[in-house]
């Protein structure tokens, strides 16, 4: 790492440290999850539907949720701060570990779920949306593909990790690990993490519940017509909204039955899971903070975003219709460059911006990538339900994923069409609907 580099994270290693740690014990309970409700739900069996049901039960509850959570806590973001709103998203994910350490068996696992949705409602995008604003707040315009490209970098180092510990540690230890990480993380965020915003004085005065009642309505209000109106002068921030859209219901339809499918296709257990998690993520941490900013100098970010996309494409048709244990080993390789759709996505959308409107930014597109979530196990659970059992028309157990490379198609095609623009700071402030001046002013001033 140059030094340029470590000037340009320098002011972002106190939200750097506690997000990797938290990732840390994210990822290192992924593969043994599948083992562990597997086994609780339906003993003795290699697959079982009920928990792909289950799964796609909740991200369906939490897509419907999100859709309205996430835009909601990027305008919080934006006039409360950064900080308070990542300390609540990250500490969520404690007591649904903790269920599951104490005890695993069915109505263990049932709790587990409950408490996981909700979870995933406020922590499930809204932690990098809120960590991608707190970086726009503090990064120049022009190095904030380098911070970006670090902070999914790192994200992809703590899958590394999270499945070395979940390849080596015994398996009963691992939601204690994982535990411990997360109290740690919360910890260190709330004492070393400064605030990147100071939100303008608020009036305090002896009104009554229901008037303060009243004035929160019309606060939401407003905020949700500066969030729309943002959008809808923006050409850019519409396309990426496609964009985002089209490729999460792919994605997320793919991730959310992808270890169940290779689990009944080829008898995957938790080792092959890590393995090739480790795999992608090794190459992703590489291609992230190394590789990134040299392609991104040369193709620019929408130059990055279509190569992206059509890895994610390669990705999606080789797991489909893998014929062998060794080919999703090979599709797993081209995530080392899909990964790259996400930092040039937030590039993007952080250049379509002003600063003050980096939380609504990020926020409504973490809602719009929510509603895909919502419609993807709508079709996916049922379709590989059905084609991994024994009453399946035909035998294709790939086919519900190589149907979901069809909508990373048409992202890549509204990639193609995408026109970048750079906001008007004094135009956009003229123009709002409230006439208001943004409340909030940077804390930290930019290198």
């Amino acid at each position: 790492m140059g030094g340029n580099e470590v000037k340009i994270l320098r002011p972002l290693v106190h939200l750097l440290v506690p997000l990797f740690v938290h990732w840390i014990a994210e990822e290192m309970t992924v593969s043994v999850l599948v083992d562990v409700t597997t086994r609780a739900l339906c003993p003795g069996q290699s697959s079982c539907p009920e928990v792909i049901y289950i799964t796609g039960v909740q991200q369906t509850v939490v897509g419907i949720f999100k859709m309205v959570v996430l835009p909601l806590l990027g305008q919080l973001a934006d006039e409360y701060g950064r900080k308070p709103l990542l300390l609540i998203t990250i500490s969520t994910s404690i007591v649904p570990f903790a269920i599951l350490a104490w005890d695993d068996s069915r109505a263990a696992v049932y709790v587990h779920f409950v408490l996981r949705t909700i979870s995933y409602i406020f922590s499930q995008g809204s932690i990098s949306c809120i960590a991608i604003a707190y970086a726009a707040d503090v990064i120049e315009v022009g190095k904030r593909s380098v911070a970006f490209g670090w902070i999914t970098g790192l994200f992809s180092a703590a899958h590394v990790l999270g499945n070395i510990l979940a390849r080596f540690l015994p398996e009963e230890w691992i939601f204690e690990v994982s535990i411990c990480l997360l109290v740690c993380s919360t910890i260190y965020m709330k004492v070393f993490l400064i605030e990147t915003l100071r939100a303008a004085p608020r009036q305090s005065d002896n009104r009554s519940c229901s008037t303060i009642f009243l004035n929160v309505i019309i606060e939401r209000w407003n905020s949700i017509k500066d969030t729309i109106f943002v959008f809808r002068n923006s050409e850019t921030l519409k396309r990426i909204s496609l964009i985002s859209f089209f490729y999460e219901l792919g994605m997320s339809g793919i991730s959310s039955i992808l270890l169940y499918y290779l689990k009944a296709a080829f008898g995957f257990n938790k080792n092959q899971f890590s393995e090739i998690l480790l795999m992608v993520s090794f190459g992703s941490i590489f291609s992230q903070i190394l590789v990134l900013p040299f392609i991104n100098a040369i193709m620019g970010e929408k130059g990055v975003l279509c190569l992206a996309l059509i890895a994610s494409i390669a990705y999606s048709v080789l797991y489909g219709i893998a014929w062998a244990r060794w080919v999703p080993y090979l599709s797993a390789s081209f995530g080392v460059i899909y990964v790259l759709v996400k930092p040039s996505t937030f590039a993007i959308i952080s250049k379509a911006a002003i600063s003050s409107d980096q939380g609504k930014a990020q926020g409504l597109i973490a809602g719009v990538q929510s509603i895909a979530s919502l419609l993807s196990p709508i079709v996916m659970s049922p379709l590989t339900s059905l084609f991994i059992s024994s009453d399946a028309p035909f035998d294709f157990k790939g086919f519900s994923i190589l149907v979901a490379s069809i909508s990373m198609v048409i992202s890549l095609g509204h990639a193609c069409m995408l026109n970048l623009e750079r906001p008007d700071k004094a135009t956009a402030n003229n123009k709002r609907p409230c006439g208001e001046e943004a409340i909030e002013a940077p804390l930290i001033a930019q290198p």
